[in-house]
């Protein structure tokens, strides 16, 4: 009986180290089998994660070699001193340098003119300023208003369009909100040849400076964008395909402020020159009746809207922002007058890479201008040394050969 017990006692013991054996060699080979699914499964994963990779950095790529295809790179720096190489003689001095402080050290340009005379006041970077014609952004709108007054698209008592199911807006507002949608309608009800037809009488895609070769012409487009590329209506809300200097944009806004006296601007150089400067008229545009509308749109647009960073508290000023890309760059538009006389007509054009561009902040310049001379009582001594002039009208014959 003892034996018995003590060969049951070994087979248990036998029994139990077997199983525990067993148990412990299952646990490994799981283990095994584990680390080898495992490392299986990474490398699958690996090899479908560098797949991804792979896929994303061809994509990205070609991406990228689109983008460069469409994309310009930007031509000129956004920062340094505006006024080099300048020939600031017969400028008036104090006009200049209220200009220059107001650009600073921004790759911009200002041209400030009396729209009583077309007398060109100062040109702040002139290399700019004369050179080239830039895409007029938003600043067309007021041009494009004018023409649709005369033409009868809207009239000064009726200038609501529809532009959604339930939404109405007025030239007045769109003009200080700069609202694409109503002036891409008002561009589409004109067509393209009708706008241009208005583009040419007000003075653009011509010289706007009498007697200065340099001026670039400017252009305006002979055929519209792409429907889808938005068509007429994008040349009459963003100025698509219309190239403008800054001379032609200031002498409309003259035209706006006077009540529709196109100046040729001229620029005297030497004492000569200024004793014997006589304002030439170029054309009398007929849009005195047409002016109470856009005049209480670009007002509002300084009171409360795209261009309000150009307010002063002391006196009134009406101005129109445009904000657009071209060539790589941010351009910034302001263009505007100082509304009483002895005022000023300024157009501003900044030009940049950097994302603090746009017309809110060429209006910002222009304030800070008009603030500067206000200050220096500019415009009580401007309109007090100098009595409006009568309006001479230059001949006919001397008008064509410039036109």
């Amino acid at each position: 009986m003892k034996r018995i017990t003590t060969v049951r006692t070994s087979v248990t013991a036998f029994s139990f180290l077997f199983t525990v054996t067993a148990v412990a060699l299952a646990a490994q080979n799981s283990t095994i089998i584990t680390k080898t699914s495992s490392s299986s499964s990474g490398s699958s994963s690996a090899n479908t994660s560098s797949t991804k990779t792979s896929r994303v950095r061809k994509t990205a790529h070609h991406r990228a070699r689109n983008v460069r295809r469409f994309v310009s790179k930007p031509k000129g720096s956004s920062f340094g001193d505006p006024t080099a190489g300048d020939d600031t003689s017969g400028e008036d001095l104090i006009v200049r340098q209220a200009a220059v402080d107001a650009l600073g050290n921004l790759m911009g340009s200002m041209v400030a003119v009396d729209p009583t005379t077309g007398r060109i006041l100062t040109v702040v970077n002139q290399k700019m300023a004369f050179e080239s014609g830039y895409q007029p952004c938003s600043t067309f709108k007021p041009a494009v208003a004018l023409a649709a007054l005369e033409e009868g698209v809207i009239t000064n008592d009726s200038t609501r369009l529809r532009l959604g199911k339930s939404w109405y807006l007025d030239l007045k507002e769109s003009l200080a909100r700069s609202n694409n949608m109503y002036f891409a309608k008002l561009g589409t009800m004109l067509g393209l040849n009708k706008m241009r037809e208005y583009a040419e009488e007000f003075g653009f895609a011509s010289p706007a400076v009498w007697g200065v070769e340099k001026e670039a012409h400017g252009s305006f487009p002979t055929q519209p964008p792409p429907e889808s590329m938005g068509g007429v209506g994008k040349v009459a809300s963003f100025g698509e395909g219309i190239s403008q200097t800054l001379f032609q944009l200031v002498s409309f806004v003259s035209a706006v402020s006077n009540g529709g006296t196109l100046y040729y601007l001229q620029y005297p150089r030497t004492p000569e020159e200024m004793e014997n400067f006589q304002p030439r008229v170029k054309r009398q545009l007929n849009i005195e009746q047409w002016l109470t509308p856009v005049r209480e749109g670009m007002m509002d647009a300084v009171l409360f809207g795209t261009a309000r960073r150009a307010k002063q508290p002391d006196m009134p000023v009406l101005g129109k922002t445009g904000t657009c890309s071209q060539d790589g760059m941010k351009l910034g538009w302001f263009a505007g007058y100082a509304q009483r006389d002895g005022g000023l007509a300024v157009a501003v054009l900044q030009r940049t890479s950097q994302p603090m561009g746009g017309g809110p902040h060429a209006a910002e310049i222009a304030g800070r201008f008009f603030r500067t001379l206000a200050n220096e009582k500019y415009f009580i001594r401007h309109e007090q040394e100098q009595p409006k002039p009568a309006m001479p009208t230059v001949p006919a014959a001397s008008i064509q050969l410039f036109q």
